[in-house]
């Protein structure tokens, strides 16, 4: 479906007041603040694999994620794909773009069916200038994003695949800790949230060397791999493994 053919819906206020209040960008603002910020919102429902904007394309506003999930990548002229982030329910993204009024300096795409709320770069930056409020949320989520960038720059940089497979092995499993309350749960096995195409390509690297890093962390003891779900057997080895520098061919 065409950019241009999308369903937008324009999204009633009761049904989203309280919705932005939990979001990352409007935490914080007082329903008062948000009647004009629910008043310029629209509703995009999307399918599986679905194009949001490619990079170079004119950025026209940014997105809140309501459901689903949507990864924002660089493409090759190879075709091989960096993803640079992911972006979740209640996540921000593209508003650097929309800010600045140049082009999107990368592409985005749903991974999932996703219900997103997109703001006009135009009806934004009016309310920007009426509320300096929003600006300040606005500016702590860029700030946030430059910390991920930042970090995946480094991943990419100094660590070989094996090192970043560890690394976000043990994001997972710091996610879980976070998000369980059942304390019985255990937090040594995490189910990958990826397919391993996708993981690749958030890994920078391709599916083949993936395969080689998973066998690799498999034959030193670290992890035990079943399907999607892993193990992992020596968590602070693994901590150790994934910070230090080995020079290792499968970069």
């Amino acid at each position: 479906m065409a950019e241009g053919d999308r369903e937008i819906v324009m999204v009633k206020e009761f049904d989203l007041i309280s919705w932005l209040q939990t979001t990352m960008v409007f935490r914080g603002l007082s329903r008062s603040q948000l009647v004009p910020v629910a008043q310029i919102a629209q509703l995009q429902s999307l399918s599986k694999g679905e194009l949001l904007f490619k990079q170079g394309n004119e950025a026209t506003g940014f997105f809140v994620v309501k459901s689903g999930r949507v990864k924002v990548f660089k493409e090759s002229p190879a075709g091989k794909e960096q993803i640079l982030n992911i972006f979740e329910s209640g996540d921000n993204f593209a508003e650097v773009a929309a800010l600045d009024g140049k082009p999107f300096p990368a592409s985005a795409s749903t991974m999932e069916p996703a219900e997103l709320i997109f703001f006009s770069r135009a009806a934004f930056l009016n309310l920007l200038h009426q509320d300096p409020d929003i600006a300040i949320n606005l500016l702590v989520g860029l700030s946030q994003h430059l910390r991920h960038l930042t970090g995946v720059i480094e991943e990419l940089s100094f660590k070989d695949v094996p090192q970043r497979l560890a690394a976000y092995l043990l994001k997972l499993s710091d996610a879980r800790v976070a998000q369980s309350a059942d304390r019985a749960v255990p937090v040594n096995i995490v189910t990958l949230d990826l397919t391993k195409s996708q993981l690749a390509a958030s890994l920078g690297t391709i599916s083949a060397t993936l395969s080689r890093a998973l066998y690799r962390l498999s034959s030193e003891g670290l992890i035990a791999v079943n399907g999607a779900q892993i193990e992992l057997l020596d968590r602070d080895r693994l901590q150790r493994f994934s910070q230090f520098f080995e020079p290792d061919s499968s970069r």
